[in-house]
């Protein structure tokens, strides 16, 4: 019989004998993810501390040296303060949720809300557009409260309603705002009449001697709440003139639409149009040059925005300048709600309007 000799156990090392070099990081792993229990340790502080510095705490006093050793550390890690995690204990975000309008806003709005959004930024929000195509009220509501915000700036306050407002209220945003013409009841009002734009354009045309004035009316889809209390503010101008009356010129925004009203622009016996804004405005003044119609002696154009391009023009277009307020106030105003919520709803009217007469009026 075969006997199979017993396997011997591999030798160790030497008991004085180096440790192997470990085996080499793979190229590609990822590091783990820094905390703020690292920070606090590089820093020489506790997790409080860390905690306080990085929310930006008020109700508790940090030395300056203190915050600089903090947020030289959280640097060098990498450290990033977690959303979540946060939101969970503070039952909300920094985030103040902007809903896209259902509309293209021109570059006059595009610049408020580009102000708007860097200065909620300098007071440590996170300002997030929210693009909510075909979703209106309470629906609209339940998905944005989903994300948590701690404010809300909507843009239509009818679509909103009263039961979407409390529906943010009760998913922890501390302000609901709406911008626009319309209030929403338990929400705060950003009130942008435009019935004011009308009335200072019809007052400009009445002034200058003009008694038959056109409205272009967009037949673009959104932008009835515009359009239409601004048509609202010219007929009520109107109505207070003497001999004096208003044709109301629905308009797409193509030239051949513009080109059509051109061609048949003597039976409307106008001898000035508002033409709504100054895009519009531009649009339908070529189209009346183009037929020989000349401006403003036979007919005075009006637009609206005061945008660059109209000054461009020949001859310059007049317009009305749409005052907005300050972003920075709007941060303000928005910091301070959020920081003391529970007040009663507030209503701020923050739209101004004046003419700049140009040669085109």
């Amino acid at each position: 019989m075969v006997q199979i000799p017993k396997q011997q156990p591999a030798p160790g090392p030497a008991p004085d004998a180096p440790s192997p070099p470990p085996d080499p990081v793979p190229q590609g792993t990822p590091h783990s993810v820094p905390t703020s229990a690292d920070v606090a340790r590089l820093a020489g502080v506790s997790r409080a501390t860390v905690s306080y510095v990085l929310n930006n705490t008020s109700a508790v006093r940090i030395s300056e040296p203190t915050r600089r050793r903090v947020h030289a550390a959280a640097k060098e890690l990498g450290y990033v303060p977690h959303a979540a995690a946060r939101s969970l204990r503070a039952g909300h975000t920094r985030m103040v949720l902007m809903p896209t309008p259902q509309i293209a806003v021109g570059p006059l709005f595009s610049q408020f809300f580009n102000e708007l959004q860097w200065a909620l930024s300098r007071f440590d929000y996170t300002v997030v557009q929210y693009g909510s195509l075909g979703l209106t009220g309470e629906e609209a509501a339940r998905a944005w409260a989903e994300l948590r915000p701690v404010a809300v700036l909507a843009p239509d306050a009818t679509a909103l309603g009263a039961r979407g407002v409390a529906v943010l209220k009760r998913s922890g945003a501390k302000a609901v705002f709406t911008l626009g013409p319309g209030r929403a009841d338990g929400a705060h009002a950003l009130l942008m009449d435009q019935r004011l734009v009308g009335r200072a354009a019809a007052d400009h045309l009445l002034a200058r001697g003009h008694r038959r004035i056109g409205v272009v009316v967009p037949e673009e889809p959104g932008l009835e709440a515009f359009s239409r209390p601004r048509l609202d503010g010219v007929r009520a101008a109107v109505r207070a003139a003497i001999d004096a009356d208003v044709t109301e010129l629905p308009l797409a925004y193509t030239e051949d639409s513009a080109a059509r009203f051109a061609d048949h622009w003597p039976a409307f016996g106008l001898d000035a149009v508002f033409a709504y804004n100054d895009e519009y405005a531009m649009l339908l003044m070529r189209a009346l040059q183009d037929q020989g119609i000349s401006v403003p002696d036979d007919t005075a154009v009006l637009g609206a925005d005061d945008l660059m391009l109209g000054r461009l023009l020949r001859p310059r277009l007049s317009s009305v300048r749409i005052e907005l307020p300050s972003g920075r106030g709007l941060a303000e105003l928005v910091d301070r709600v959020v920081r003391e919520p529970g007040g009663k709803a507030e209503v701020h009217d923050v739209l101004g309007a004046s003419v700049v007469h140009r040669e085109s009026s």
